[in-house]
């Protein structure tokens, strides 16, 4: 039929859905994060460094050293 992506805030929002889809026999797949929450938290940091401008610049014929 359809398919629904779903984003809980929080684990008691996501236990309840995987209830309601059990009591309905509702066929669900969960897709665990693909990255560690450390890994997230330097990628934030990263990015709102370069927004700030703190950046490093490599030539591109450095890059190959």
């Amino acid at each position: 039929m359809g398919t629904l992506i779903v984003h809980p805030e929080n684990k008691e929002q996501l236990s309840a859905l995987k209830a309601f889809m059990k009591a309905f026999n509702i066929s669900f797949e969960e897709a665990k994060q693909p990255y560690t929450t450390d890994f997230t938290e330097k990628m934030k940091l990263s990015k709102q460094q370069a927004s700030e401008g703190k950046t490093v610049k490599i030539s591109l014929d450095d890059i190959w050293k």
